[in-house]
């Protein structure tokens, strides 16, 4: 109970195992609560994302017949997806009334009423696969003459990747590298463009790009012999699974930094993914190509960068195609450097991003009822 309502989970839900303590009820499916006459009249339900999308229009029935309060639940979104997805199911403006308030896993503009939870960091230190692959840390500085120099890998094609892995192929920093491509889609955007002989490569269509068997997970090697006419493969590749949280410690080990290419670059809120915990945990160094910002929020959550080795600015950038040309830039002059000694220079901040992840891991999962239930009281849903 919450003050004077009740609170009903729905199980599917992610958040759903650190609040099932306080709920007076739950359930799997709404259709079927509501079917079976089991709405509690009052009661404040978190439902997630299946759940909303299947019952919109029931639910702003429930809202204005039985009062109700909602919690969309949807933290392994940015806040980009999560707005996108309010519009898509009819309740932005519930939403933006604050009838429906939000959980999200990325940074949101205050107009929306919503509590970040970053849901990724903790769920990337879940795994064995990777614990067992950062107990290898050690071999990344121990082996200085790799063949490769840095490691870039992307899933679903976004604008700001599709531009470096193009200006990168025209350079042939892209050889350098260990790079893999999911997505035949194109990377056209309105804002960023990479010209080259009077033709924007970011309209051409990619080819697919896998891991060399070597380097990807063990389970998912049946999988790269051949490859589908999809344009989107990383269900074919990871056989439906989420294989892309999961570390193997060859390829941090055989290059001297990841390039993180996050998923969210043109949106100005942070959305911290598997994408650069990965890299944390193992504890290899890493260049964010990500929102303005993003270094700032991550030192703000206590983690270190490299600005005493690299040229940081470009977190400040507003512009998102200087934005995207400074770091490729800093890129480009990195690997003309001895990347031996950045590497060596580079450890001590690797060392205490891994422990800071470490502790993070426990911390936000703890902080997390107390920070969903004072949200609640926020916006007065127990009253």
């Amino acid at each position: 109970m919450l003050g004077n309502r009740k609170l009903i989970l729905d199980t599917h839900c992610e958040i759903y195992s650190m609040i099932k303590d306080r709920a007076d009820g739950i359930f799997w499916n709404l259709e079927q609560h509501i079917q079976k006459n089991k709405v509690v009249a009052g009661a404040i339900y978190v439902i997630g994302r299946e759940q909303i999308q299947l019952n919109s229009t029931k639910l702003q029935q429930l809202i204005n017949e039985l009062g109700i309060k909602i919690i969309f639940s949807n933290p392994h979104e940015g806040s980009s997806t999560l707005k996108n997805h309010c519009y898509q199911y009819g309740v932005a403006d519930l939403v933006l009334a604050n009838k429906i308030i939000l959980v999200g896993g990325g940074d949101m503009d205050s107009a929306w009423p919503c509590l970040q939870y970053d849901s990724f960091l903790p769920k990337v230190l879940d795994y064995e696969e990777n614990l067992t692959a950062a107990t290898r840390t050690d071999e990344i500085y121990t082996k200085t003459n790799k063949p490769y120099k840095f490691l870039l890998l992307n899933g679903r094609t976004r604008p700001h990747r599709k531009y470096l892995l193009e200006r990168f192929r025209v350079t042939g920093l892209l050889n350098q590298s260990i790079w893999t491509w999911l997505d035949r889609n194109t990377g056209a955007s309105r804002e960023i463009q990479y010209i080259h002989n009077e033709e924007n490569l970011l309209t051409r269509q990619n080819e697919i790009k896998y891991l060399p068997a070597e380097y990807e997970i063990d389970r998912y090697h049946p999988y790269l012999t051949s490859v589908p006419s999809d344009a989107f493969v990383k269900d074919h590749l990871f056989n439906r699974a989420w294989g892309d949280i999961y570390l193997k410690a060859e390829p941090y080990i055989d290059t001297y930094f990841s390039l993180v290419t996050e998923t969210v670059f043109e949106y100005p809120h942070s959305f911290r993914t598997e994408k650069i915990w990965k890299p944390i945990v193992i504890g290899h160094p890493w260049i964010a190509v990500s929102n303005q910002g993003y270094y700032r929020d991550m030192h703000n959550l206590g983690f270190r960068t490299f600005g005493h080795l690299i040229d940081e600015s470009f977190d400040q950038i507003e512009n998102n195609q200087n934005r995207i040309e400074r770091i490729a830039e800093v890129v480009e002059d990195l690997c003309k450097q001895d990347l031996v000694g950045f590497l060596n220079a580079a450890q001590e901040v690797c060392k205490y991003n891994q422990q800071h992840l470490a502790e993070m891991r426990v911390k936000v999962r703890q902080e997390f009822p107390d920070r969903f239930f004072q949200f609640i009281k926020q916006y007065q849903f127990d009253e």
